[in-house]
């Protein structure tokens, strides 16, 4: 099932030549989560979708690499 997990938003605009309507610069990212509260979406919903859903799924990944490589350090490898 696909569902609010499964959503992440994320917020590098390096590069962009335009922003989504009423955006005027990287600073308006939080209009999306006013957006949703506005949709009636609970707090623990929106922490979700504006990050905890993407460190999450990072997490599950170092877990990943750990299992292959119990000397795994993300410390010592590029960004994701």
């Amino acid at each position: 099932k696909i569902g609010i997990d499964y959503v992440g938003v994320g917020s590098d605009y390096d590069g962009l030549d335009c922003l989504p309507n009423k955006w005027n610069d990287c600073l308006n990212h939080m209009i999306i989560q006013e957006s949703l509260e506005k949709r009636g979406y609970k707090s623990s919903e929106i922490e979700k979708i504006m990050g905890k859903n993407i460190l999450r799924v990072l997490e599950e990944i170092e877990l990943f690499c750990q299992s292959f490589d119990p000397a795994f350090d993300r410390s010592t490898h590029s960004q994701v």
